[in-house]
């Protein structure tokens, strides 16, 4: 017999982050636990984590089912079959926290030389949106951190400063990976002429330029376009084989982003990797402002799927009261340190 229930945890940012969808000083999680009634001591955790104006799922009905679930936690069966179909970040809480007990609490729930310390994964350096002045002092920091990649949020502020940006990094170095992530910025009118503007600077890949939901006009960018797209938030909501398998052949990108929380879990990764690869397209998994808890789920998994491409995978130090964890950030790198602890306390 399954026990479980939740806490609300609110993770505060260093400092206040630009997205597209607004400024961010807080960001909420749930923290499903799950423990076996005969050994109470041992406990999985999974944390349920929900971005406003990006999650599928609305926000005034979240924490009743994210209660609801721990309620009829012994029907997990049917949550993880169909029961959370249109709730994809409280899924990844529920699987994550039924694998972490099934893994006695250990928090080691794939196995791979990274979570025996062995193989660190490389990730990119993000550029929040803000001022130019604060974009390039971002780029900076990430360069002399030893960044061999580095992703850029665009759309913010104007497009000539932003390319100024871009302009100045490739004088910088002709070696880094340089990505951009437009989220949707892009007027469909002026995509393109944005996009050839844009392959100057020797760019990756760009993610999702215009907005979700055209795929036809996405379609005939991918084709026309000289830089490389990514679907990133034309991923969300897509809860079926069917429409994920339509989406990827109505559009056809080169590459797609896999953000756990926002498209079911690892259930739903594994089935996004498998028809992207059917098709030749490439791939690769950002974390979606999860604390460490789900940070360390990401990074384990992807540690599994012997993807070498550059991983976008936040940091702890995002947050002053993050969950202490065996994460750690050197250079370029992120590592699972056995010599470290978790403190989970404050859950």
């Amino acid at each position: 017999m399954l026990k479980a229930n939740y806490t609300k945890y609110t993770l505060n940012f260093t400092e206040e982050r630009g997205t597209s969808r607004g400024w961010l000083q807080t960001k909420d999680s749930w923290f499903i636990k799950v423990w076996n009634t005969e050994n109470p001591k041992v406990i999985g955790i999974g944390e349920c984590s929900y971005l406003p104006k990006l999650n599928p799922e609305k926000l005034d009905t979240y924490e009743s089912k994210v209660a609801e679930v721990c309620e009829r936690i012994n029907e997990h069966e049917f949550w993880l079959d169909k029961g959370l179909m249109g709730f994809p970040s409280i899924y990844f809480g529920l699987e994550i926290a039924l694998l972490d007990l099934e893994k006695k609490g250990s928090k080691l729930l794939f196995d791979s030389d990274f979570s025996l310390s062995e193989q660190p994964i490389p990730i990119n350096g993000l550029i929040w949106m803000g001022s130019f002045e604060n974009m390039m002092q971002q780029v900076d920091e990430k360069i002399e951190a030893g960044f061999r990649c580095i992703k850029l949020k665009i759309g913010a502020i104007d497009f000539e400063k932003e390319l100024h940006i871009l302009k100045s990094i490739r004088k910088k170095s002709s070696e880094i990976e340089l990505r951009v992530d437009a989220n949707g910025a892009f007027p469909p009118a002026e995509a393109l002429e944005k996009l050839k503007r844009l392959s100057e600077y020797n760019l990756h890949s760009i993610e999702q330029p215009i907005k979700q939901g055209f795929p036809a006009t996405m379609n005939q960018l991918c084709k026309e376009s000289p830089l490389p797209i990514a679907l990133d938030e034309e991923l969300i909501g897509k809860f079926t084989k069917q429409s994920k398998a339509e989406t990827l052949e109505n559009i056809n990108p080169p590459y797609i982003i896999l953000k756990p929380s926002l498209i079911g879990g690892i259930k739903g990764s594994k089935q996004w990797i498998e028809l992207a690869e059917e098709r030749h397209i490439k791939w690769w998994i950002t974390s979606a402002l999860e604390s460490n808890i789900g940070l360390n789920v990401i990074s384990q998994f992807v540690a599994t799927t012997k993807n070498t491409m550059f991983q976008g995978l936040g940091t702890g130090k995002l947050y002053t009261n993050n969950i202490d964890s065996p994460l750690q950030v050197i250079g370029d790198e992120i590592s699972y340190n056995k010599q470290l602890n978790w403190d989970l306390s404050g859950l």
